[in-house]
């Protein structure tokens, strides 16, 4: 599991806490967030949580999606912040 944890964690933005969520919901590599919906898996966060999470997860959600679907992504849109509504 610390294996999966750390190939998640090459995310900008993504720590351990955030890659076990990841893992809670069935994202064991960063190519499974190829082609899903960022506000999906946050929702999916919340709810294996109980309750909402923060919402810089859900920011971190977009970048993460974006960061899988781009060989060379642009690291200005990997800071967090540029991904708020």
């Amino acid at each position: 599991m610390d294996n999966v944890n750390k190939k998640l964690q090459i995310i900008p933005g993504v720590g351990p806490k955030l890659s076990r969520e990841f893992l809670n919901i069935g994202i064991k590599n960063v190519s499974d967030l190829e082609g899903k919906d960022p506000e999906k898996l946050y929702l999916k966060i919340c709810a294996k949580q109980g309750h909402q999470v923060d919402r810089c997860v859900l920011y971190v959600c977009r970048s993460s999606v974006y960061f899988a679907e781009n060989k060379n992504p642009d690291p200005e849109k990997l800071k967090w912040w540029n991904w708020k509504d």
